[in-house]
């Protein structure tokens, strides 16, 4: 599968998942660099489709090692925010 449409697929599902989580939440993770541009008070699924290569990477690599969730819930995860897996 291609990387771009392997990224829509993980899109989809994070959006679906994931999608009402606010920016802010994600930051408290990821750090103030991810999604830059956007506000603290969007949501994900408003953002998704502009997030920058290396926001997106952190999203799919912890939703498909299953921390996503407990991120999203505003929870401490061991080994998420950490550096991405190269797509």
């Amino acid at each position: 599968m291609a990387v771009d449409a392997r990224h829509r697929d993980k899109n989809g599902e994070i959006s679906r998942k994931h999608g009402n989580t606010l920016i802010h939440t994600l930051r408290k993770t990821y750090g103030l660099g991810f999604a830059p541009g956007c506000t603290d008070h969007a949501k994900l699924s408003d953002v998704l489709g502009k997030l920058d290569e290396l926001s997106l990477s952190h999203l799919i690599r912890d939703h498909e090692a299953g921390k996503l969730e407990q991120i999203c819930a505003g929870k401490r995860v061991k080994g998420a925010g950490s550096e991405p897996t190269v797509l």
